[in-house]
């Protein structure tokens, strides 16, 4: 029976022992009968897998090979949750996407491809994003969740609502040649226990604090290579399968004792430039649940709850640094030109120096540029800035950071830095670290932001420009 819906699967909690005695069907033996012939599995494994229900969150690079590999091992309900839709920027890696579903919701895309690969699972689509609103109502139906999402505060959420509902937990990122994998919360722990562990931890165990807000780069700002991205996606398939099989996703009964899944963390890493080898694989043993940990750990005021999470306690965007920062509108009026009126207000006038400093990263500058400008990657200024902000004053080779056009004769006015990036963040913080590094001369030189970055550029200037 197929099933297709775009409301929440909500459900009592399914994490229960479930009959495996009946029968296979003919299509059933014949479809699973290489995977029931490997040691370890056989019919009852099967059938675990066939009666347990897996949320999918993200339909994007981890999650499409991710659902491949869970809909064809025969995986019987399978949610997907995405508020995405479709774009041809996808296709290099969101392998259960294609050129004709182009537009469309990623979750009734990739559904409709993995329909295509087994049509015997229930699917449920979930076209929305999940938010601290919705997530216990999306997650509570299923066995064992997926995290297959591309940024910290996500993590962290869906992480503290598996606690909360006692769901294991497959989380996985991946960007640029990079990714990592951790399973999390398996077997499903009761919030608070800690008497007669060792209990699995969850991701705030692991990871207490977020990396910093200018570290969190998405796919798209920082680039992705599609084969690494499905190894962590086919990865989390192989977990889920495992835990499945064996039963590992319900909780242990009162008094059963049973060692947890082994947090292990496991990185991936890849060199497009190194002839040494083509990948390496590292495993790094994580410490079990700790008694202080605001989510898991020993009850206290500041306990995580489902209601708190609801209200937004915590604040989980604030708790990753993305309320925090340069934003639209930080900098004063008189540091900051839309494109438009940089080319009417600088680049037409004939007489005057200037100088635009383009701090996106090489691989986006070689794609285009404002004419002139030269490139500044972000990452270096902000590495010049901390080494000034360690010694206490202007460090050798700072001024040597800006390029030959900013410098002048001994006599001469500085020429005004024009700084712009991608899409109008970056360019803001660098504004003010250049000013916070003494480069604006006291209030001499000008240095202002291009509002909206390159992203603007296209939109207000130059249509054809190549905006990755």
């Amino acid at each position: 029976m197929n099933n297709e819906t775009n409301s929440s699967h909500n459900g009592s909690s399914s994490s229960v022992q479930r009959d495996t005695s009946r029968p296979l069907t003919e299509e059933e033996l014949d479809r699973y009968s290489r995977q029931m012939i490997v040691p370890g599995m056989g019919k009852e494994a099967q059938l675990r897998l066939l009666n347990a229900k897996v949320l999918i969150i993200g339909a994007g690079g981890l999650g499409c090979p991710a659902a491949q590999y869970i809909a064809g091992a025969g995986i019987g309900t399978i949610g997907v949750v995405d508020g995405d839709v479709v774009e041809r920027s996808n296709l290099h890696r969101q392998v259960g996407h294609s050129t004709s579903r182009i537009g469309q919701p990623k979750v009734l895309s990739l559904i409709t491809h993995l329909k295509e690969l087994n049509p015997l699972p229930t699917y449920i689509a979930h076209t929305e994003h999940i938010t601290p609103l919705n997530a216990a109502d999306l997650i509570s139906g299923y066995d064992l969740i997926l995290d297959c999402t591309d940024n910290p505060a996500t993590r962290y959420l869906i992480s503290d609502i598996c606690v909360l509902l006692c769901k294991p937990l497959v989380s996985a990122a991946s960007v640029q040649t990079s990714g990592q994998i951790i399973v999390l919360n398996c077997p499903p722990t009761p919030q608070g226990l800690l008497e007669g562990g060792p209990y699995p931890p969850c991701y705030r165990c692991c990871f207490k604090k977020p990396p910093p807000a200018n570290a969190q780069l998405s796919c798209g700002e920082a680039g992705i290579l599609g084969p690494v991205v499905g190894l962590m996606g086919v990865a989390q398939a192989g977990e889920a399968i495992k835990i499945l099989a064996s039963n590992l996703h319900i909780p242990p009964a009162e008094g059963e004792e049973r060692r947890p899944v082994e947090p292990t963390l496991l990185l991936y890493s890849y060199s497009l430039t190194s002839l040494m080898g083509p990948f390496t694989f590292r495993a790094l043993k994580m410490a079990p649940r700790k008694k202080s940990c605001f989510a898991c750990g020993e009850g206290s005021q500041e306990r995580l709850t489902l209601e708190g999470v609801k209200r937004g306690e915590p604040n989980y965007e604030f708790f990753c640094g993305l309320g925090a920062g340069p934003k639209q509108g930080v900098l004063k009026e008189e540091e900051r030109i839309s494109p438009r009126e940089f080319v009417e207000k600088v680049q037409t006038q004939k007489e005057g120096k200037y100088v635009v400093l383009d701090t996106r990263e090489k691989e986006h500058f070689s794609f285009g540029s404002i004419e002139g400008a030269v490139n500044l990657p972000f990452g270096k200024l902000l590495s010049k800035a901390a080494q000034l902000k360690r010694s206490g004053e202007m460090t050798p080779g700072v001024e040597d950071l800006l390029p030959p056009e900013t410098k002048v004769k001994d006599g001469e006015e500085d020429v005004p830095i024009y700084v712009v990036c991608r899409r109008g963040l970056d360019s803001q913080e660098a504004v003010e670290k250049l000013k916070e590094m003494g480069l604006d001369k006291g209030g001499k030189r000008k240095i202002v932001d291009i509002a909206g970055g390159m992203k603007a550029w296209k939109e207000q200037v130059d249509p054809s420009f190549p905006y990755l």
